[in-house]
């Protein structure tokens, strides 16, 4: 599955001088012993889930398998109640381990706090990822029982025995099936080669429900642990919808920052405001006339009235 090679990440995050630093508050166990726990358990979770993603996998593909067969295919169907059995119990080792790695994470708030959102982001994380493989598993079996009462339908059409929808569920929930189909001629070879597939794939669909029970607890602690994690979720959401935020803001001040290093020569006019306070100081740094030329002038003035 992939997403979930996180030790190697979440050990580069991690401040090593914190992590060197210290003891915890559980009487003085060294924080790289803790550590090293917890990452342990974390390949071992992650481990889980990929073997949990691989067999519904191939769960998917003998469904396919068995729909498409026309015999009764006793091999199929215990390869699909070994994968059942594997899921169910890979599924109930990673819960119980969620589990322990939430106590311990609700131990390390006292404590170091690098260890604790370590222990706490490892966890939301693993707990996300085991809940989209256990919805994935849920959404095969019920694909799987869907295309079963198909089946049953159209068999059940050609020995022409009508049923409308909710009939067809009461049947799927029976476990004696000849009471509904005790009126079916079956001395027909048509009517006895239908009735093998209803009874197989009703045979399926008992087997299905029964597996879908046996993981309806640890869909409900999922659930619960999802929904405990809610605000943590969303806060992680707020806090990278800000660093983007932040991350397109900085991109266009270091464009402008570019841009005016390329034109650092080039002169700018002055904003409008700027404008009268240059006029005035052009203004008063008018040079003064010199007292020689006032003096040229008044001498010529004085010469050309004594010559009128």
């Amino acid at each position: 599955m992939t997403g979930l090679h996180l030790e190697s990440r979440w050990r580069e995050e991690t401040p090593q001088q914190s992590i060197k630093d210290g003891c915890d508050s559980r009487g003085g166990e060294s924080t790289d012993k803790i550590m090293e726990d917890c990452f342990k358990t974390v390949g071992d979770v992650k481990r889980l889930i990929e073997k949990m993603s691989s067999h519904v996998e191939e769960m998917e593909a003998v469904h396919g398998a068995i729909l498409s067969s026309t015999n009764q295919d006793q091999k199929l169907k215990e390869e699909l109640e070994l994968l059942n059995n594997e899921i169910t119990q890979n599924a109930g080792l990673v819960r119980t381990k969620l589990k322990s790695m939430q106590k311990s994470w609700l131990k390390e708030k006292t404590g170091v706090s690098v260890i604790h959102r370590i222990y706490e982001n490892q966890h939301s994380h693993l707990t996300r990822c085991f809940d989209e493989v256990m919805r994935r598993h849920h959404r095969a079996q019920i694909c799987f029982r869907d295309k079963c009462k198909a089946q049953i339908q159209r068999q059940l059409e050609i020995v022409d025995k009508a049923t409308s929808n909710e009939e067809l569920e009461e049947m799927l929930h029976c476990h004696n099936l000849a009471i509904f189909i005790a009126d079916v001629n079956s001395e027909t070879r048509v009517s006895g080669r239908a009735l093998n597939q209803i009874e197989r794939r009703h045979q399926d669909i008992l087997s299905l429900e029964s597996s879908i029970g046996e993981l309806r607890e640890i869909f409900a602690d999922t659930a619960m642990l999802l929904e405990s994690q809610g605000e943590l979720i969303n806060n992680i959401e707020r806090n990278v919808t800000s660093a983007a935020e932040y991350v397109v803001e900085s991109k266009a001040e270091m464009d402008k920052a570019i841009t005016y290093k390329k034109n650092r020569l080039q002169v700018v006019s002055l904003p409008s405001f700027f404008r009268p306070f240059r006029k005035r100081s052009s203004t008063k740094t008018r040079p003064e006339p010199n007292p020689s030329d006032l003096n040229h002038n008044w001498t010529s003035e004085l010469e050309g009235s004594n010559q009128d």
